[in-house]
């Protein structure tokens, strides 16, 4: 175990948001994202070297500001955590080196964090207003789903440093079937949030779409063939409807695909965490922060009496706090990185240094 005196630094450049935090005992003493919506929405989105060149423009000054609004100085680090896999190549690379030459400067230990993991531990963040006596927290070992635009993931989380993956999707993430489907619909990006506002306005019984992998129990997810039947039943509308009427066939459209999709992720997650005989659940990610997937898997775990834990929905879209609770949490362990090895991986494994080699 490693004493940690002061907070912990955590920076995430995975995809389009460049993000700074500072988390010290799992409380979030400041955190700052710089959002890069507004620049890819005239795209329909993410470009991924656009995304790399504004990071460039972003990550010093909200490192600066996130250690200005903490009020300390690099010395008062007990450490620097950055996403260094999965995400864009790119992206990510302008995390990484800007982790390491910080590191090597300040001399402070360096560790590597993977981006998915991030988005679960982030239900262990805390505000600065609770002690740790009053705020619960899931109970080791639990369940986690991580629900995004790139990844749809069910874990048995035994610790920080031990992520098993129970079940995965197979084709399309949850997160990237809603964005598909509101590039099909012509909603603005990003897709998902619009999708979920059309819905809250429409009828999800007008539309007929499958419910997919009913009759298995191998965890795993499929989006790929509701996405297409949502379009071949917009195929199907009449050529001549007006405007109100065409707008509502969207709203009925969007509110019968998200039940879809909630329905599908509420089955199988709570069917493999019993499996395995987990009782805790943790919502996580960018989807996490749907309003009907919350409702659908708290009314759920109600029912099976298993306690549900959802990430606030500050800490759902990807932020730094989460990077640097993560970090916090593997350096307490005595895990930290070589900053001459530690790389930046669209996707896989690293591989740590122990606590004696620190």
């Amino acid at each position: 175990m490693t004493n940690l005196a002061g907070p912990v630094l955590g920076l995430e450049t995975s995809c389009d948001e460049t993000a700074a935090a500072v988390v010290q005992s799992g409380v979030v003493l400041a955190h700052r994202v710089a959002s890069q919506v507004p620049i890819h929405q005239r795209f329909g989105g993410v470009v991924p070297e656009v995304a790399a060149r504004n990071h460039l423009l972003t990550v010093l000054p909200t490192l600066q500001a996130v250690l200005s609004d903490a009020q300390l100085t690099p010395q008062q680090l007990s450490g620097i955590a950055t996403t260094n896999r999965p995400g864009l190549i790119g992206a990510l690379l302008v995390g990484v080196q800007t982790a390491k030459a910080l590191a090597w400067a300040w001399q402070k230990p360096l560790i590597g964090v993977d981006h998915i993991h991030a988005h679960v531990w982030a239900s262990f963040l805390r505000p600065p207003t609770e002690t740790a006596t009053q705020w619960p927290v899931p109970r080791l070992p639990f369940a986690a789903l991580a629900v995004s635009g790139g990844h749809t993931s069910l874990y048995a989380v035994h610790g920080a440093d031990r992520f098993e993956l129970l079940g995965r999707s197979l084709d399309d993430a949850a997160g990237e079937a809603f964005d598909k489907l509101a590039k099909l619909l012509g909603l603005p990006y990003p897709g998902g949030p619009n999708v979920e506002l059309a819905a809250a306005r429409g009828d999800a019984t007008r539309f007929r779409l499958p419910r997919g992998m009913l009759g298995r129990d191998d965890g795993a997810y499929s989006f790929s063939g509701l996405k297409t039947a949502a379009r071949l039943a917009l195929e199907a509308l009449p050529p001549d409807l007006g405007e109100a009427e065409r707008q509502q066939a969207t709203d009925d459209l969007c509110a019968t695909f998200q039940g879809a999709v909630v329905e599908q992720l509420v089955r199988v997650s709570l069917a493999s965490a019993e499996r395995h005989g987990l009782r805790d659940l943790v919502l996580a990610g960018g989807v996490a922060a749907n309003s009907a997937l919350r409702q659908g898997l708290a009314e759920a775990c109600h029912r099976k009496r298993m306690r549900f834990w959802p990430v606030p929905p500050a800490y759902c879209t990807d932020n730094g706090a989460m990077v640097a609770g993560l970090g916090e949490a593997l350096l307490r362990l005595g895990l930290h990185d070589d900053p001459r090895s530690l790389d930046a991986l669209a996707t896989g494994e690293v591989r740590r240094l122990a606590a004696a080699q620190l």
